[in-house]
């Protein structure tokens, strides 16, 4: 098993791959390359990104480039799958809750407005996208923040294009991205981390190919003016949203489905989550509750030795 560990998109990513084939380290040193390269063009922490660019452009059509056009196409869809529960167009209350730089710099003790955050989102499907030109013009006001989909992403674009290689397992600070199935037929152990104790594993589920995300209220949070706050952003109320979930893993047939119904569950909370999830029968869940209760969805027993109480 050949691997390779780095540092982009704010997270610790981790790539495994099976492979003999002799051009396999050459396709691994390749990776972190290609997450620069995404970075530069989907993180809104970066001022010289593209996307900073065209969320600057003030209501003009701006030439984007593929990952940009593809994220783009991909977190209106999130969206869509989600109900409106996900979506790109919350920059506004994510900065107004405090999350204004990355958590690789401190954002602990920033001051923000304990008062309702008054504001109004344009619906992805005002975002216009003309794929002649390859052009994407924003509403008048609207900033994007890709996040966890650009993230989701780029995970499942290097698994697959390591998968000319051999089986490979990207794991981008939760989002986790699987090409195939080991040799054999082998299935990838994937551990599943406690809610508040990341060096503890609540679970291990066993995974071929397909996708893996968490989505929790744990772990990118601040403190500020004597209250926790959180990234998730609840579009029906422009705050963090308030819910009994600290912590949901989706299993889909790819990492940007498992993390956009991660992100969905959590917001809606463990009883209308795990609703939703259940009308989705090619997904699999564990919510971890603010009271300690864990509840998976009857198909996750089929990745899990453990024995839940099922919703």
């Amino acid at each position: 098993m050949k691997r390779i560990r780095f540092h982009a998109m704010g997270s610790e990513i981790t790539v495994l791959l099976e492979s003999t084939a002799a051009e396999a380290p050459t396709w691994l040193q390749a990776v972190p390359g290609w997450f620069e390269a995404w970075e530069q063009a989907l993180s809104r922490f970066r001022p010289s990104s593209e996307l900073n660019y065209l969320n600057n452009a003030g209501g003009r059509p701006v030439k984007v480039s593929d990952p940009l056009w593809q994220v783009l196409h991909q977190a209106k869809e999130a969206w869509r799958y989600s109900d409106g529960m996900v979506t790109p167009t919350l920059l506004a209350p994510l900065q107004a809750a405090g999350y204004t730089q990355s958590f690789e710099e401190s954002i602990m003790g920033k001051s923000y407005s304990s008062a309702p955050f008054e504001y109004s989102f344009a619906s992805p499907e005002e975002i216009k996208m003309n794929s002649h030109e390859q052009t994407v013009c924003l509403p008048p006001g609207t900033g994007l923040d890709l996040g966890g989909i650009a993230k989701g992403w780029a995970a499942w674009q290097a698994a697959m294009r390591l998968s000319a290689a051999g089986a490979a397992l990207v794991n981008a600070g939760g989002d986790i991205a699987i090409s195939d199935s080991l040799p054999g037929g082998q299935l990838w152990p994937v551990g599943v981390n406690a809610p508040y104790n990341r060096q503890e594993s609540l679970e291990v589920i066993l995974v071929g190919k397909g996708g893996v995300a968490t989505s929790g209220r744990d772990r990118r949070r601040w403190q500020s003016n004597g209250h926790w706050r959180h990234h998730i952003i609840d579009p029906r109320t422009g705050q963090p949203a308030q819910t009994d979930v600290v912590s949901a893993t989706v299993i889909a047939p790819d990492t940007m489905q498992a993390e956009t119904a991660a992100k969905t569950i959590l917001i809606l909370g463990s009883q209308a989550g795990l609703e939703w999830l259940e009308n989705h029968p090619s997904l699999a869940g564990l919510v971890a509750r603010e009271d300690g209760a864990i509840l998976t969805t009857p198909n996750f027993q089929n990745f899990s030795g453990n024995k839940y109480e099922q919703y």
